[in-house]
């Protein structure tokens, strides 16, 4: 039995031959248990080479790899989690933000209308003004002043810390919670004496006194405030400084008053943002593009030329930023006075003083100013007219032009065609010379046409006969006075409205003068109806623009844009179509964009 242990040492060892001596050495002094605890020890240190071995290190490679990528998994799962929850509380904190934001406002609209209801109250009962001038230390205890009239002063703090001891349990003695609720419920009783409280609870909840102050929890947040009556509890004896309770409605004028005093706020304050510098004389016309930021203009100096309202540089010791040109148009051999935009914006028209009207193919918005010549921008010359071209006007239901011109003639073009020349309308100059031309907006069959006699005329386009005539019925027998210098119709209303010398604005409703008004100080030079028919823009030769409101004919804003020169100022005024732009040309050679 000894030699066994010893022999089953030296046996384990047999497949390991360079550690038999050392085996047997071992095995030899040990007598039982020392042989077993040799065996024991070559049992664990003998399987770990074994566990080497390619096929296990692969194994455990792969195992460790899926483990790595199953963790990888639930992380990635845990981040998209963490993710969506920061989406959903920034989301959250910019809604509380806006509600913030708008209840601050309906707090200064209800301030707003306590001090007036306060004033009214104070004149109905004291028969006096009340002061509403306010000294810095009223402005620092109002908010206190405000908490009191309505019982929620600065001791409800102590209410809120009793309650919380009563809900958490460390509530003190039966006499001291005795006590602070005989001072709170004093406190809140407005210091009466203890012989008229006799029949009171003196062990009051202050949980249910909390509840007297919920005459906020069931507020209403309603933008109907109009036919909302306010509870206004107000009334403080000058003596006692006791509070009563009174009712008083707030008038459906008074908060009328308010939002008339806020339309200002909500208003669209047209300002200067970009001007344009390039031309060397009078900008006569200019035109948006339909979508992009982009207008073409046209000057006196013979040139067109095409602005990119992204492509601008700081203006010194301003607050506009300049706009160079990204492309000029070169093709007439005088002044250029009119033009008209395709509705695809793709091209435009423009007129002279050269007899001509010339098609362009715009370039693109991002062209490379210094690029070489590209021929294909001029699409071709009309040939029609025998003097200077004064108005064009573009209709893009069935793609046709039109243009007026000095020699009395009105003409319709329909770009497509070879002979682009379909009809000639005022031939024998019946109307005397037109001045401007435009489509009609609600019915595309007919336009209307101003001259320098002081008549509009409603053309019919199929029979080219004429449909209305409005009479110049001016003030004055001289016929420049008379003269119409613009005539535009409403996009979507059967208004026709023109611009005349004598500084007047006049409305027709395809039939006769349903209003009349002078607009300006001088010469009112140009219109322009916006794309949704609420706002009438013009421009006169006083340097000004004036937007007035189509529906009560009034103006809401006047901005002097231009200089004069050769007492001369604004030549056009253009609305973007779909953007919040609006521009003016002047005779000083600049163009300048509002937003």
């Amino acid at each position: 039995m000894d030699e066994h242990p010893g022999g089953g040492g030296v046996g384990m060892a047999a497949p390991r031959p360079q550690q038999q001596p050392q085996g047997n050495n071992n095995a030899n002094p040990q007598i039982g248990g020392g042989g077993g605890s040799g065996m024991g020890q070559q049992h664990d240190e003998m399987p770990r080479p074994q566990q080497y071995t390619i096929p296990g290190i692969l194994h455990y490679i792969q195992h460790e790899w899926a483990r790595f990528e199953m963790e990888r998994a639930h992380w990635e799962v845990e981040r998209a989690e963490l993710q969506a929850r920061i989406a959903f509380l920034q989301g959250e904190r910019k809604g509380q933000e806006n509600l913030k934001n708008d209840l601050v406002r309906r707090i200064k609209m209800l301030e707003y209308a306590l001090k007036q209801e306060r004033a009214k109250y104070h004149k109905l009962k004291y028969g006096t003004e009340l002061n509403q001038g306010e000294s810095f230390l009223c402005v620092i205890f109002c908010p206190n002043r405000y908490l009191q009239e309505v019982g929620y002063t600065d001791t409800i703090l102590d209410v809120r810390s009793q309650r919380v001891r009563s809900l958490l349990g460390l509530s003190g003695s039966e006499q001291n919670g005795s006590v602070e609720n005989r001072n709170l419920d004093q406190i809140l009783n407005g210091g009466e004496s203890p012989a008229k409280r006799k029949g009171q609870d003196m062990k009051r909840n202050p949980g249910d006194v909390l509840e007297t102050f919920n005459f906020l929890e069931n507020a209403e947040d309603s933008d109907e405030d109009d036919d909302e009556e306010g509870d206004l509890m107000e009334d403080i004896d000058s003596g006692k400084h006791t509070i009563k309770k009174h009712k008083i409605k707030v008038k459906t004028s008074l908060l009328q008053m308010i939002t008339s005093a806020n339309k200002d706020t909500f208003r669209k304050t047209w300002n200067p943002k970009y001007t344009l510098r390039s031309h060397f004389d009078g900008v006569r016309a200019l035109a948006f593009h339909p979508v992009e930021p982009v207008l073409v203009t046209v000057s006196e100096d013979h040139t067109l030329k095409l602005w990119n309202l992204q492509k601008t540089v700081p203006a010194k010791k301003s607050a506009s930023f300049d706009v160079e040109p990204i492309y000029t148009f070169r093709a007439h051999v005088g002044p250029v006075l009119s033009l008209a935009m395709s509705s695809s914006g793709e091209q435009c028209y423009s007129g002279g003083i050269d007899h001509t009207i010339q098609c362009w193919n715009i370039p693109s918005s991002n062209v490379d100013p210094y690029d070489t010549y590209d021929p294909s921008v001029l699409a071709g010359t009309w040939l029609g007219h025998t003097d200077a071209v004064w108005g064009l006007a573009y209709s893009g239901i069935k793609n046709r032009l039109l243009s007026c011109s000095a020699d009395g003639t009105v003409k319709l073009w329909n770009p497509q065609e070879k002979n682009p020349c379909v009809s000639t309308y005022n031939a024998e100059k019946e109307h005397g010379i037109p001045t401007a031309v435009d489509f009609n907006g609600c019915d595309p069959a007919h336009m209307v046409a101003s001259f320098n006699t002081g008549n509009a005329v409603i053309y019919d386009l199929e029979t080219s006969q004429t449909a209305v005539v409005f009479a110049g019925q001016g003030e004055s027998t001289l016929p420049a006075a008379n003269h119409i210098n613009k005539v535009v119709s409403h996009p979507t209303l059967p208004v026709t409205i023109t611009a005349h010398e004598d500084r007047n604005i006049k409305f027709f409703d395809n039939k006769s003068v349903i209003h009349a008004m002078v607009a300006h100080l001088d010469a009112v030079t140009s219109l322009a109806v916006d794309p949704n028919g609420i706002y009438l823009m013009s421009g006169s030769h006083d340097c000004s623009i004036r937007l007035w409101n189509l529906d009560s004919k009034t103006c809401v804003q006047e901005i002097t844009a231009h200089r004069k020169k050769s007492d001369e100022s604004i030549y056009d005024v253009a609305f973007h179509p779909s953007k919040a732009y609006i521009a003016s040309a002047g005779a000083d050679a600049l163009a300048k964009v509002f937003v």
